[in-house]
C-alpha cells in the first residue's frame, strides 16, 4: 500500500475541508439571517425564543439516535442527503416569502434543519479518520475548526449586508446555496480508511449487527455512552467537559452584558471585541497539533480548562475593553484547542463502526448542560452582578481541573486503545 501523502497534498481532505468551510459560513450566515426573520415577521422577542428552543430541543433529541443512524449508513451519502435536504428547505424560504410571511413555516424549517444539521455533524466527525492517516488527525481537526472560525465570524458580516440588501429570507436562500456546493463537493471526496500504522485501507461498511440487543431502540443511544463510560481516558473526559459546558455556555452571554450594560460601550466595540476573540481561534488551530505532541492530551486539555478559567475570571472584574478583547481571545483559544484535542482522541481510540455513536453521545450528555448553565450563570449575574459571577465561574473550572488532576487525565493521555465494550471487540471489522 502507499504511504499517506502529506497533509498539504491530501487532495480528499483538502477538498472536503474547503467544501465545508464554506458550508459553515453559510450556515453562520443563518444564525443571524433567521431570528432577524421571525423579528421581523412577529415583532416578538418571545417567539425569537421559541425558534432557539425548537432548535435546542430538536437537537438534543435527534442526538439519542444520530450515532445509531450514522454507524448503519454510508457516511458520505447521508452527509450528501442531509446538504440537499438543507439546501431545498432554506431555498424554499424566499419563494414561500414572496406570498407573505408564514411563522409556522419557520418553526418547522427549524426543527427540520436542525435535526439534519445534527445528523450530517456526527458524520462528519466521523469520517475525518477516513480521510487522513492518525498521525494527522489533529492537525486535520485544527485545520476544520479554523474554516469554522473564519465562517463563524464572516458569517454574520454577511448576513447583515445580505438582509440590508434584499431581506433575511434570501439571506437564508445564499444558506441554502452553499449546502448544494457542499453536496457536490462531497461527491468529489473518496473516503478512504486508514489503519493504525497509516497506511490506506479499505473503509469499513456499516455495522448490522454491533453491540447486544442489534437493533434494539435502547442502542441507539446505550452504546454509545457504554464506550464512553468504559474508557479510561473518555469517561472523565465526558463528566469533566459536561461540568464545563455548564460554565462556558452562560460565559458569552456574560461577556455582552459585561461590555454592553456595565461598561456602557455599543455595538460597535462589542463586535471588536468578538473579533478579536477569533484570532484564539484562530491562533489554537494552527498550534493545536504541535501542543498535542509535545505535551500530550491530559496536560492540554487541562491547560486549555485553566486558560479558560483565567478569561472567564478577567472578563468579569477588568473594566478596560483591551483587556477584555485579549481574555475573550484567551478563553477562544482555550475552548478550541480543548475542542480539537477531545474531538481528535475519540476518533483515535474508538473503533470506525462505533465512531458515529460515541459521537453522538458524547456531544449529548456534556451539551445536555449548556441551556441550564446558562439560566443560571444569567440569573446569577442579574441579582449579584457580572463580577461575583464571572469569579466564581473561573474558580469552577479550577475545580474542574483540580479534579482531572485525580483521573488517568494527570498523566498526560496517551492514546491508545480502549477496552472492549459490552462484548464488543476494540478492532475494527475488514470490510465483508
Amino acid at each position: 500500500m502507499p504511504d499517506p501523502v502529506p497533509l498539504w497534498r491530501n487532495r480528499d481532505f483538502n477538498v472536503f475541508w474547503l467544501g465545508q468551510a464554506l458550508s459553515v459560513l453559510g450556515g453562520s450566515i443563518s444564525l443571524l439571517a433567521l431570528p432577524l426573520l421571525v423579528l421581523d415577521a412577529t415583532g416578538s422577542l418571545v417567539q425569537m425564543g421559541v425558534i432557539t428552543v425548537i432548535s435546542g430541543v430538536t437537537g438534543i433529541a435527534t442526538g439519542t439516535f444520530a450515532g445509531y443512524v450514522v454507524d448503519r449508513t454510508d457516511r458520505r451519502r447521508l452527509m450528501v442527503a442531509c446538504d440537499l435536504a438543507r439546501a431545498v428547505l432554506l431555498g424554499a424560504v424566499p419563494v414561500i416569502w414572496l406570498t407573505g410571511p408564514r411563522i409556522w413555516v419557520l418553526y418547522l424549517l427549524t426543527a427540520l434543519v436542525t435535526a439534519l444539521k445534527t445528523l450530517f455533524d456526527v458524520a462528519y466527525v466521523s469520517s475525518v479518520p477516513n480521510l487522513v492517516p492518525p498521525r494527522d488527525l489533529t492537525t486535520a481537526n485544527a485545520r476544520l475548526m479554523g474554516a469554522f472560525a473564519v465562517g463563524t465570524l464572516a458569517g454574520p458580516v454577511a448576513a447583515g449586508f445580505i438582509t440590508a440588501s434584499v431581506g433575511a429570507d434570501w439571506a437564508l436562500g445564499v444558506d441554502g446555496a452553499t449546502f448544494l456546493v457542499s453536496a457536490v463537493s462531497l461527491r468529489w471526496v473518496s473516503f478512504t480508511r486508514y489503519g493504525g500504522d497509516g497506511a490506506a485501507g479499505p473503509a469499513t461498511t456499516p455495522s448490522r449487527a454491533s453491540g447486544a440487543g442489534g437493533g434494539r431502540m435502547r442502542e441507539m443511544f446505550v452504546v454509545g455512552f457504554r464506550f464512553l463510560w468504559a474508557h479510561p481516558l473518555l469517561r472523565p473526559l465526558t463528566v469533566l467537559l459536561t461540568l464545563l459546558t455548564f460554565v462556558t455556555m452562560g460565559a458569552t452571554d456574560l461577556l455582552i452584558y459585561r461590555i454592553r450594560q456595565d461598561l456602557g460601550q455599543d455595538a460597535a466595540t462589542l463586535g471588536y471585541v468578538v473579533a478579536v476573540s477569533g484570532t484564539g481561534v484562530v491562533a489554537a488551530a494552527l498550534a493545536a497539533g504541535r501542543l498535542r505532541r509535545t505535551f500530550g492530551f491530559g496536560t492540554c486539555w487541562l491547560g486549555s480548562v485553566a486558560l479558560i478559567a483565567v478569561a472567564v475570571a478577567g472578563t468579569g472584574v477588568s473594566r478596560s475593553v483591551p483587556v477584555v478583547a485579549v481574555l475573550a481571545a484567551v478563553f477562544m483559544f482555550g475552548m478550541t484547542l480543548g475542542g480539537v484535542i477531545s474531538m481528535t482522541l475519540r476518533q483515535e481510540v474508538t473503533p470506525d463502526r462505533l465512531l458515529g455513536r460515541v459521537t453522538s453521545a458524547f456531544w449529548t450528555v456534556h451539551n445536555a448542560s449548556g441551556p441550564v448553565g446558562a439560566a443560571v450563570l444569567t440569573v446569577l449575574a442579574a441579582r449579584h452582578g457580572v463580577p461575583a459571577v464571572s469569579v466564581a465561574a473561573g474558580a469552577f473550572c479550577l475545580l474542574i481541573v483540580g479534579a482531572g488532576l485525580l483521573t488517568p487525565l494527570r498523566g498526560g493521555g496517551r492514546t491508545g486503545a480502549g477496552p472492549a465494550v459490552a462484548g464488543v471487540s476494540a478492532r475494527p471489522r475488514q470490510r465483508r
